[in-house]
Parts: C-alpha cells; sequence; structure tokens
C-alpha cells in the first residue's frame, strides 16, 4: 500500500485545500485519468452555465472512473482544473473544499484557466493522477 505524505513548506494552502507536493513512496500502481468533466454516461453535456453543479457532476464521473480500476478520491494525489471561467470556480470552489475534506485527502494539483473546453456549455474539465 502506498504511503502518501503531504509536502508543505508553508500553510496558506491549507486553506484551499491542497498540497504543494505529495511524497507517494511504496507505490506499486499509478493511474493517470482523463479531464473528467460534467457529461452523463453517452457523452451528453449536463447542468450547462452552472459550474458548482458541473463540479458535483465531474468529481462523480471521476469516481467512478476510480472505482472501476479499484481505487477511490483517496488513492489522487495530483487534480488539474482546467476552467473556462476562473471567478464561477472561485465562488464555486466549496464544493471542492467540502468534497476533499469529506475524503480527508489533499491532492497537490493546478488551476488553469483556459479559453474554451470540448464544449461550449462545458465549463471545467478536472484530470487526476492516482497511486495505490
Amino acid at each position: 500500500m502506498a504511503d502518501l505524505n503531504a509536502v508543505n513548506p508553508w500553510t496558506w494552502q491549507d486553506a484551499l485545500g491542497f498540497s504543494q507536493a505529495v511524497d507517494a513512496r511504496g507505490v506499486q500502481r499509478v493511474l493517470y485519468c482523463a479531464g473528467q468533466t460534467s457529461v452523463d454516461g453517452d457523452g451528453h453535456v449536463l447542468h450547462a452555465g452552472d459550474m458548482a453543479a458541473q463540479l458535483t457532476q465531474a468529481f462523480n464521473n471521476l469516481e467512478a472512473v476510480l472505482s472501476q480500476a479499484g481505487l477511490t478520491l483517496k488513492s489522487v494525489v495530483r487534480l488539474n482544473y482546467y476552467v473556462t471561467d476562473m471567478q464561477a470556480f472561485v465562488d464555486a470552489a466549496q464544493v471542492v473544499g467540502t468534497l476533499l475534506q469529506d475524503c480527508r485527502v489533499k491532492p497537490s494539483g493546478t488551476l488553469l484557466g483556459v479559453v474554451s473546453l470540448f464544449h461550449p456549455d462545458v465549463l471545467v474539465e478536472i484530470e487526476a493522477t492516482a497511486v495505490a
């Protein structure tokens, strides 16, 4: 089983629910997840214009991918967020904070503002790396 330890030379990131780095030791598996968005099982976009709902659905989809691989959010060491509306993400960030806090996970990650994603109604895409 992997031994995961946060590496944080500062404390400011604690309020935002992420780590500057995650030291993963004893890792036997690495799962690289494609970006997850707010789509249903047929790939149709859900929750147009609602960042909080899209974040929730994207995380639900990520959890489905992790589950299919026999993992959970607790295995995630890196989350990258691609958003088309930074202010909407900041306003809805509590969704992410609560979810990660409930799972007791503080992955490293990056938040990037982008011009567009694969569909004009998609506001956020979440890319993950998990270990076991």
